[in-house]
């Protein structure tokens, strides 16, 4: 059985957390392209531009090239999207962990510990959209070591850290290519709360963000 620790952050863990952040966001990347290839509308649009491409050029193998361009100009559209989202986390609290996360009472930002090396990681603050809640935010774990158990340990740690300062619920976001952290989440006794779009790009690319809500009994904050 493998065996782990979940602590809280050191200094010492900086590049590790923020590499293991980076890879479990753009891993998504490719999941976001599939689904928006499964759109009755995208998969209707590249008909029609194949169409058009063939009729205007003559030439069915003109016109399939012509789709093949719009696939990859989309590929790099999708990779961007989600490479935005890391730069501009990486750019916010992810900058200085220690100081977006360990200055404050009511936030913490705990790591999850593998034979000496960083393999999950987990935030903790006050929610913005809800004075009574805290926010798990930056939950990763390494691929290597998902199945463990390392995941609901990480939950675990901020339920009992909010439940401690009188937080009456916690709230998180995920995204709609995140299946498995929805079906982690749902299975912990979080629910879905809210579901939006954050831009016209999200919509165009069919990505939405769903909010969920787990409350703590007894929590009077």
């Amino acid at each position: 059985m493998a065996s782990f620790r979940i602590r809280p952050y050191r200094e010492e863990d900086y590049d590790a957390a923020r590499s293991l952040f980076i890879r479990g966001i753009l891993e998504h990347a490719p999941t976001e392209y599939r689904l928006f290839l499964r759109s009755a509308w995208t998969q209707l649009g590249l008909l029609v531009l194949f169409v058009g491409a063939r009729a205007a050029m003559g030439c069915w193998v003109l016109g399939l090239g012509t789709v093949a361009l719009a696939l990859v100009a989309t590929w790099l559209q999708v990779r961007a999207f989600v490479t935005s989202y890391v730069q501009q986390s990486l750019a916010t609290d992810m900058r200085d962990i220690s100081a977006s996360y360990l200055k404050t009472p009511d936030s913490c930002f705990w790591v999850a510990e593998s034979g000496g090396c960083v393999v999950g990681t987990v935030g903790a603050t006050p929610a913005q959209d809800s004075e009574a809640a805290m926010e798990l935010k930056r939950m990763s774990v390494s691929k290597e070591h998902r199945g463990q158990g390392i995941a609901k340990a990480l939950i675990g740690e901020v339920l009992r850290f909010a439940r401690a300062r009188g937080y009456g619920a916690v709230m998180l976001t995920t995204s709609n290519v995140q299946v498995a952290a929805q079906k982690l989440y749902e299975g912990q006794g979080f629910r879905k709360v809210a579901a939006y779009a954050p831009s016209l790009l999200a919509t165009l690319l069919r990505f939405k963000l769903f909010r969920y809500r787990y409350d703590l009994p007894g929590g009077t904050a």
